[in-house]
């Protein structure tokens, strides 16, 4: 039997999230706010534009492959083996914006970067959470 592709997995956090679309944005593309919930970097919010997201833990080099202010933001995480990549949905509600993310790449044999990726992102999520509450 030959297999033609590899069935990957996906890491998916939703939230909804008290604060509108552009505020959400200024968070997950300006690099000191995101060093404040995600990690240091030197992100710029435009097409194929290599950043390196560093930690004490060793570093994630990623490319950004797609920038709709306000409603998309979708970037490669490739790092210590994994190949994967982010995309951040704004969507606009009566009472804020429905923020999803999803992680997707992780391949069958990939469980301890698959489960760190499920336990990390909600984590992250509640960072971003207190940023937006305090950022101006």
């Amino acid at each position: 039997m030959t297999e033609t592709s590899i069935e990957t997995l996906s890491v998916i956090v939703e939230r909804q999230v008290a604060f509108p679309p552009e505020k959400i944005w200024r968070a997950l593309t300006q690099p000191h706010l995101i060093a404040e919930w995600l990690i240091k970097n030197d992100f710029k919010p435009v097409t194929d534009h290599r950043f390196k997201l560093s930690a004490d833990w060793g570093a994630v080099e990623c490319k950004v492959l797609e920038v709709e202010p306000n409603k998309t933001l979708s970037y490669t995480w490739d790092g210590h083996g994994l190949e994967s990549v982010v995309t951040w949905t704004l969507t606009p509600t009566s009472t804020g914006t429905h923020l999803r993310m999803e992680q997707s790449g992780f391949r069958p044999d990939q469980q301890q970067a698959y489960q760190g990726a499920r336990y990390g992102w909600p984590k992250f999520f509640e960072n971003l959470e207190q940023v937006l509450g305090r950022a101006g």
